[in-house]
């Protein structure tokens, strides 16, 4: 319903922002991470949003970054990760960490969180990493390539392109990875693609 909110910050504390947009305040749920992203308050500050809808209340989440948005989305896509959960996850590890122990298999690196246990760490990995790989082929061009590494990397792709990423930009990134490099797993290539997207 809404995809960013722009306006002066009213307040910001680690769970909670205040922003004033048209002179209507917004208060949003957010995480740790984006809490240290803000401005001080009286600044400007963008937020993209999630409308959560509950039959008592209505609940506005905010980030700030797209990508982050994109992980929290796919969190509450997990049975029994509800906002409070998926946020608390998101206040613990930043997004790409996330993203690598879902498909490198690392329920380890999600224990340490508060509310994730052993089961749900597993269950996180599980749906989301058969969510993320098991998406529709990506479109465009390439350069050529065997079957297999044109699944392989569809798969990374796609993977990228899931967290907000531009896929021009993570095409070229995942191309050149398995030109030098076609017997990449999927996990690693889209580790790899991370770091050189990270550090362009």
């Amino acid at each position: 319903m809404f995809a960013y909110f722009r306006g002066r910050l009213i307040s910001v504390l680690p769970e909670e922002a205040v922003l004033e947009v048209s002179g209507v305040a917004y208060r949003f749920l957010i995480s740790a991470s984006t809490s240290r992203q803000l401005p001080e308050p009286g600044g400007e500050a963008v937020l993209y949003s999630h409308l959560s809808v509950r039959e008592d209340a209505l609940q506005l989440y905010g980030f700030s970054r797209e990508e982050e948005r994109q992980m929290f989305r796919l969190l509450i896509l997990t049975s029994g990760v509800g906002p409070k959960l998926a946020l608390a996850v998101l206040s613990g590890l930043e997004v790409k960490d996330v993203y690598e122990a879902i498909l490198g298999n690392g329920p380890e690196r999600l224990y340490g969180i508060s509310g994730v246990g052993k089961k749900t760490a597993a269950r996180i990995i599980l749906e989301l990493r058969d969510k993320i790989l098991k998406l529709s082929p990506a479109s465009g061009t390439a350069a050529p390539a065997s079957a297999h590494t044109s699944r392989l990397r569809d798969d990374a792709v796609n993977a990228l392109v899931t967290l907000g990423f531009s896929r021009t930009t993570v095409q070229n990134a995942v191309i050149a990875i398995l030109e030098e490099n076609p017997a990449l797993s999927v996990e690693e290539v889209v580790k790899s693609a991370l770091v050189s997207i990270h550090n362009s």
